[in-house]
């Protein structure tokens, strides 16, 4: 399948994307920890039989950081108009990107057939969980030393490990694949180039769930951090036509460890709506 590469000049930065396919439009949105090549194999994969875009939000990837203040959502908007992508659209987002996914469906409820939401949650949630917050703290210190292979060997322990694992317990080549994204967004977030500014809404997305009807699943890693299995549980219960996968032995990227069980479920679930 054809795929074509480009930059998008989208608010005074320059996102770089992909896409390849026909069909359904499916946009892929990737991970704070990562950029869109997380989505390398489903990108192959889906392309054949929807229409699918992937895509480097700002200070990600090869789409740099710039001055000034921007929001993702406002990004994500001006993307897809700049693409002339055909709605309603199917996305599917991975953490950070989840939350993008749903402010998306509820700025634009019937722009959106579909929901995937991976290791996600929506603003403004509170949950009472565990943190690493020893994780976290020396993370902070190597960001601030400017030790960027520090903080990304601290962010594959706490996000890609996960909860209950080491290192020597996971996928070797995932790991530095992950690795090497996330040792990019620390290189890009050193720079200090951009604040993105969330837009202030009278209700958080968390108590807007039962707005979005569309078909929603929701995938969670077993390892992944406390939190988010509990946001995958409220998610669950709170959208109206949702349904939950949980993927053993699998930290925050479960598609990057279990490329093939997150494809099937994914081709099942974009089969029944």
């Amino acid at each position: 399948m054809k795929v074509k590469s480009d930059f998008a000049e989208v608010n005074g930065a320059r996102l770089y994307y992909e896409r390849s396919g026909h069909g359904k439009p499916l946009v892929m949105i990737h991970a704070g920890i990562a950029d869109c090549r997380m989505w390398d194999e489903e990108f192959e994969a889906f392309s054949q039989s929807h229409q699918a875009l992937r895509f480097d939000m700002r200070g990600y990837g090869r789409s740099m950081p710039v001055e000034g203040e921007f929001n993702l959502l406002d990004d994500l908007e001006t993307l897809l108009d700049k693409l002339d992508i055909p709605k309603p659209i199917i996305l599917m987002g991975c953490s950070m990107g989840g939350g993008l996914s749903i402010d998306y469906a509820l700025t634009h409820p019937a722009h959106v057939d579909a929901l995937i939401l991976v290791g996600s949650d929506p603003a403004g949630l509170e949950l009472d969980a565990p943190w690493p917050d020893e994780l976290f703290a020396q993370s902070e210190s190597a960001f601030e030393a400017g030790d960027v292979d520090l903080v990304a060997e601290l962010d594959m322990r706490i996000w890609f490990d996960g909860d209950g694992r080491t290192s020597d317990e996971v996928d070797s080549h995932a790991r530095r694949k992950a690795y090497a994204m996330a040792k990019l967004v620390t290189e890009h977030e050193l720079k200090g180039i951009g604040t993105h500014v969330r837009k202030s809404e009278a209700r958080p997305a968390a108590e807007r769930l039962p707005e979005l009807t569309m078909p929603a699943l929701i995938v969670i890693g077993q390892n992944d951090l406390p939190y988010l299995k509990l946001a995958a549980d409220y998610m669950r219960d709170k959208l109206p036509a949702a349904t939950k996968l949980l993927i053993p032995d699998a930290g925050h990227l479960p598609n990057l460890e279990h490329p093939e069980l997150f494809r099937t479920a994914v081709l099942d679930f974009l089969g029944d709506c």
